[in-house]
């Protein structure tokens, strides 16, 4: 279908031997923002890093399976180029502490020696900026520090820094856990804006926060991934009692 973007079948992975993701299948379609919930240590981060290869950085840890970003097997591309297509944001906001805000949006280019003409990155820095509704905040202090912002436009800044190598996806893992309510409020307005030119992908613990920015959602439980649905229907009339139970508190 030309509308999956993200699509993975019978997917697999281990850390050694513990066994985190166990046979995944799914299709995520473009343009859509997708909420990945469950309980802590269902696999759901875990597959999450495995959709743009940072799974394999870490020693010991294995994958099996297809998943592919459009008709291509991310693990048949050059992991560089897997990571501009899809970009990650962290729990935690990460700008580089050495470099300045405008020098944080085109780290990439920089780190991969992407030679470009000053206009040029200029350019990129101020769309980048504008995307993340960062740059009416920061247009006057490019050259200041990233860690000197807010933990709120850190996480904008880190979001800036994704969106400026133009992926088709980006990836969250848990990405307002860290920030206040009103920290929160504008990075979850920033997902229904970014979803009309990427594919957002987001782990959340927060229930609340996944029923209000995504159009899917899907449940992982011990490895698998138990249901995936559209969120409204998943909240109202889940389909597996593991959901059911997961979403009114019965376990967590």
């Amino acid at each position: 279908m030309e509308h999956t973007v993200i699509s993975a079948s019978k997917f697999n992975a281990w850390f050694g031997d513990n066994h985190v993701v166990k046979d995944v299948s799914i299709g995520i379609e473009k343009n859509q923002v997708i909420a990945v919930m469950g309980p802590s240590g269902c696999g759901k981060t875990t597959f999450l890093r495995c959709i743009n290869r940072m799974h394999e950085l870490i020693p010991g840890a294995t994958a099996k399976g297809s998943l592919k970003l459009y008709d291509d097997d991310v693990y048949n591309m050059n992991p560089i180029y897997v990571r501009y297509k899809i970009g990650m944001v962290f729990q935690r906001p990460n700008p580089f502490p050495n470099l300045s805000i405008y020098d944080n949006v085109i780290a990439g280019y920089k780190l991969n020696g992407l030679k470009m003409a000053k206009a040029d990155l200029d350019n990129i820095v101020q769309k980048s900026l504008t995307s993340a509704a960062l740059w009416n905040e920061v247009k006057d202090s490019l050259h200041k520090k990233g860690t000197f912002l807010s933990g709120g436009q850190q996480q904008r800044l880190c979001i800036a820094r994704a969106i400026a190598m133009e992926p088709e996806v980006i990836l969250f893992d848990e990405p307002t856990s860290a920030l206040d309510p009103i920290s929160t409020s504008s990075v979850e307005q920033l997902f229904h804006e970014l979803k009309t030119n990427y594919t957002l992908i987001i782990v959340t613990h927060n229930m609340q926060q996944a029923a209000r920015v995504s159009d899917k959602t899907a449940f992982f439980y011990m490895g698998e991934l138990v249901e995936f649905d559209d969120t409204k229907q998943m909240f109202t009339n889940p389909s597996d009692t593991r959901t059911q139970n997961y979403i009114t508190g019965r376990f967590s």
